[in-house]
């Protein structure tokens, strides 16, 4: 492997890292929600997380972009804090991959939060346990499996993200480009041996993590209704 495909895998580590801890800080209030809330508001907000798993990653890249350029509302306020645009930015990448990525850490912690037993939640009720008291130690406990295929899902997905880090982030070497486009790079150069080198690491790091998903049973079996559109 070359310098610039060591910097590529950093990145993908870094971004992967990154995102898939915020992604279960956001994620898990939303699926806890969307398992317990009778609100008519849940089948919006479920449909609004699970969006990119049908839109493509252009479209979704393409309003992104929108959102992060100079015109667009998130734009404006980063440039007015004077961080300037998050657009071919790392910041920007990561931002893009929890909008992506969403739907496969919400979807499997709601189906594991949908299973805690209520009569557990209500007798710690009874011993005066405050709500944040019974989440952290019942809920979280019995969802247990679903954290772990969330944080496994999430991390491989965003591992394996190309269109949306593409439209985002574009090709910057040492800033944006991670391994799914640093392979799009060989590909067009023809480095058709280097392409398979990264290919092959991202093939076994794929059916690691299938086999990952079948090991946690019926946590590893709520996943999302489709495979990622790259």
């Amino acid at each position: 492997m070359s310098a610039d495909d060591w910097t590529a895998l950093r990145l993908t580590a870094e971004l992967a890292f990154v995102t898939t801890a915020l992604l279960l800080l956001i994620g898990t209030p939303v699926a806890w929600w969307l398992a317990r809330t009778a609100s008519r508001l849940k089948p919006v907000v479920a449909a609004v997380v699970a969006m990119p798993l049908v839109l493509p990653p252009t479209v979704l890249g393409f309003y992104l972009l929108l959102l992060l350029g100079p015109h667009g509302a998130i734009g404006r306020l980063t440039t007015a804090l004077g961080l300037g645009t998050l657009a071919f930015t790392f910041p920007g990448l990561v931002l893009a991959s929890i909008v992506y990525s969403l739907p496969f850490v919400v979807q499997p912690l709601q189906a594991a939060f949908a299973s805690v037993q209520e009569t557990a939640l209500e007798a710690a009720a009874t011993l005066r346990a405050g709500p944040w008291d019974r989440f952290a130690s019942i809920a979280v406990a019995q969802a247990a499996p679903g954290f772990l295929a969330a944080l496994v899902l999430g991390f491989a997905h965003v591992v394996g993200e190309f269109g949306i880090v593409l439209m985002i982030g574009g090709d910057i070497s040492g800033a944006t480009r991670v391994l799914s486009i640093a392979i799009y790079d060989r590909v067009e150069s023809m480095d058709y041996a280097g392409a398979g080198r990264l290919s092959v690491g991202l093939l076994v790091f794929s059916f690691i993590v299938l086999l990952a998903m079948h090991w946690l049973g019926p946590a590893g079996a709520a996943l999302p209704a489709r495979a990622a559109r790259q």
